[in-house]
């Protein structure tokens, strides 16, 4: 059974921060910093972006470490989104995983494997498609 996602941003008084809200009552908080006229209360989207990929990254890691019995004990991930700059087309983003642990060649070869499937990063090579639609006005 695949559960139905939902997020909810809001614009406020502030310029550019935006109240994120989900199904699951989360909230956090999305910003601009000050150079681009925001107040730098929150991650911009594009490291929003590349926090998904960190925390899919890791949660992958550890359900699948987890379920071999695995001695992963810790995962970091540094993400960078094009590092040299913008590309001609497409968009380039790094990720170094570094893993703790008693874990072998072998076991760490495979966890590099299960980090390149993860759901984030297969969406992100994946073909998106967006189906936007707008409210109309309120009635005057």
């Amino acid at each position: 059974m695949t559960t139905l996602s939902t997020v909810y941003a809001r614009s406020g008084a502030v310029p550019y921060t935006v109240s994120l809200t989900d199904d699951l009552a989360h909230t956090w908080i999305g910003d601009e910093p000050p150079d681009k006229g925001g107040a730098n209360l929150g991650p911009d989207p594009t490291r929003l972006l590349l926090s998904s990929l960190g925390a899919c990254t890791i949660i992958t890691l550890q359900m699948y470490a987890a379920r071999k019995h695995w001695p992963l004990a810790a995962v970091e991930v540094e993400l960078q989104f094009n590092p040299q700059g913008k590309p001609a087309s497409g968009t380039d983003i790094t990720r170094r995983i570094t893993l703790q642990g008693e874990l072998t060649a072998e076991q760490r070869a495979r966890l590099l494997q299960i980090a390149n499937a993860c759901p984030i990063h297969n969406v992100l090579e994946g073909e998106v498609r967006i189906a936007t639609s707008m409210d109309a006005p309120p009635a005057a």
